[in-house]
């Protein structure tokens, strides 16, 4: 006999924060439903709220919050309470960094910006001298400069050359890797953090030619992308100075949209920017409006990357800063 198993609330807690009901529930699996008494105990923690907070996201438009099934948000409703999303709730709890977190963050940066800078003086150095480098060996290279600089990534860097860099995650294998060589157009893709508790990752993305004049044809795509990376940049920090509340999804759509305008939208495949904290990818806001439709808001102290991009069949550019967000302005440290 196959026996189905079902989350079972056991306890339950309530907080407000900003005049919402946060509903905590400790759960445990079990082949039972819910007992009357604990849907007694539950109606009664909920007794005199009009709405609760819950990981739940309407429509599904955010699939990482939307982690309720549908059957408890039925139970809620039955009594009388609404579930509202807890997207910005679980940002204050998980995704804001401390004065410390941020200072770590900074001294990344600086050793990041190094590695980048080193991969491309190694590059330039065997090109020059009319030896062998592989995008591999570019990898190592900053790898082993931002190691030593006392950082450490879930990964290693993205080093690709021509074609591979409209692979977004493209990682060269020692084996299959591609040589440098002068007219190649290169991208460098590096996050990194510190060794110590609590750090958060910095997290960049440049772009770089051989040669002597850049032709036009990637210096118009860049030029674009560039544009679109700034447009998202002064949608944040425009919203904030007039204290507008701003949305992931807002600030994907001014990048999008000039990508689009420039006739390029099919080219641009994910999503403006994503979430940056003790793992590369946070739980905060995430710049999508195409993956998803992030409606959390930009928060303080949070950090996000903004990095548009356009992805042909020979050549991709992406160009990656990131902000974080002060109490009323935005910061741009990457």
């Amino acid at each position: 006999m196959t026996t189905f198993m079902q989350w079972v609330h056991i306890s339950a807690a309530v907080i407000g924060v900003g005049g919402i009901a946060f509903l905590l529930f400790l759960l445990i699996p079990s082949a039972r439903a819910l007992r009357p008494e604990q849907r007694d105990s539950l109606m009664k923690i909920l007794a005199g709220k009009r709405r609760v907070a819950m990981q739940y996201s309407p429509l599904n438009n955010i699939p990482y919050i939307g982690l309720v099934d549908a059957g408890t948000i039925e139970l809620i409703r039955s009594f009388g309470v609404e579930p509202v999303s807890s997207g910005d709730l679980v940002q204050i709890f998980e995704a804001r960094w401390s004065p410390a977190a941020f200072q770590m963050h900074l001294g990344a940066g600086e050793v990041v910006h190094a590695a980048i800078r080193g991969g491309f003086a190694a590059i330039r150095e065997a090109v020059s001298a009319g030896k062998t480098i592989t995008e591999y060996d570019v990898q190592q290279e900053i790898a082993r400069q931002y190691n030593a600089g006392g950082l450490e990534a879930d990964g290693p860097p993205i080093v690709g050359v021509n074609a591979n860099c409209s692979n977004c995650h493209y990682s060269p294998a020692k084996e299959s890797a591609l040589p440098i060589r002068q007219g190649d157009f290169v991208i460098l893709d590096v996050w990194a953090k510190m060794q110590k508790p609590g750090a958060v990752y910095f997290d960049v993305t440049w772009t770089g030619y051989l040669g002597e004049r850049v032709p036009e044809a990637y210096a118009k795509i860049f030029r674009i992308v560039r544009d679109a990376r700034d447009a998202a940049v002064q949608k944040v920090k425009q919203s904030l100075a007039k204290g507008r509340a701003i949305h992931g999804w807002e600030v994907d759509r001014a990048a999008r949209e000039l990508i689009r305008k420039a006739g390029y939208a099919k080219y641009f495949v994910h999503r403006t920017g994503h979430s940056i904290g003790e793992d590369i990818h946070g739980n905060g806001a995430n710049m999508d409006n195409l993956e998803t439709h992030d409606s959390r808001q930009v928060l303080p102290r949070t950090c996000f990357s903004i990095e548009p991009g356009i992805y042909l069949d020979d050549f991709g550019v992406r160009s990656e800063v990131h902000g974080d967000v002060a109490e009323h302005a935005g910061r741009l440290p990457g």
